[in-house]
């Protein structure tokens, strides 16, 4: 049985939109970027290591609810240093999820295959991907390759979920909450419990406001929703108080 300590390590401020595909355009929101520390097993395991220098300031904390660490504080309020981690999953490659990479020199990072050939050849249209932030970890050979769904750890499997990249990954984690599930994929809770106004419209969720494939990316949340009894919205501000899952 695991915990899941989740910890802010950056934020962006943008068009709601950009999470809630076809709602809200136009409505300014602030989410936060996380690491997840997930404790109870025999290594220390980190979901995706967040940005190098997030902006801190009290705007950004007060509209996200919780604090705003660096990469080196975050891990510190946990006793822990870069150093200490053994293991990353990464649940896709945009920038602001593996920027802090490098400074896991001795972790093993599993990454999806497709997410892998993405990031050396993006779509022009996906500026958020930056080969520079994983160069020392494939030059350092940390990287572990996954190609299918299976279980990494016992208790912690992955799922391949290209719902918001081709290489997407949602991680399962038995907690006391059952099969939790930190999405592959860019979304706040909103997106799994659509207002009223659209489950009128016959939508069950809200596929992710940036999606290589909307009608691919609401089955894939569907499927999620299925298999996990608790769900993590990747960027979901309620877990931004720092409370452990």
């Amino acid at each position: 049985m695991y915990t899941i300590q989740p910890i802010v390590m950056g934020t962006k401020v943008f068009d709601k939109g950009m999470m809630t595909y076809q709602h809200d355009y136009g409505k300014p929101y602030t989410i936060p970027i996380y690491s997840w520390l997930i404790k109870g097993g025999e290594k220390t395991i980190l979901v995706d290591t967040g940005e190098m220098h997030p902006v801190q300031s009290e705007d950004r904390e007060e509209a996200i609810g919780g604090k705003i660490y660096t990469f080196e504080t975050g891990l510190a309020k946990h006793g822990l240093k870069g150093e200490d981690i053994d293991v990353v999953i990464h649940t896709h490659l945009h920038s602001d999820h593996c920027e802090n990479d490098y400074k896991c020199e001795n972790a093993r990072f599993y990454i999806h295959e497709k997410e892998l050939e993405t990031i050396k050849n993006p779509h022009p249209l996906d500026y958020r991907y930056v080969e520079d932030f994983i160069f020392e970890i494939e030059q350092n050979n940390q990287i572990e390759t996954v190609n299918c769904d299976c279980e990494l750890f016992p208790g912690i499997s992955v799922m391949h979920t290209p719902a918001h990249t081709p290489g997407g990954m949602t991680v399962f984690i038995d907690t006391a909450k059952g099969k939790t599930a930190i999405t592959g994929f860019c979304v706040i809770r909103e997106n799994f419990e659509p207002p009223v106004q659209i489950k009128a419209m016959e939508m069950e969720v809200i596929p992710p406001g940036t999606n290589i494939d909307s009608y691919k990316a609401y089955d894939m949340m569907l499927a999620v929703r299925e298999r996990a009894d608790f769900i993590i919205p990747l960027h979901e501000p309620e877990f931004a108080n720092g409370t452990a899952i």
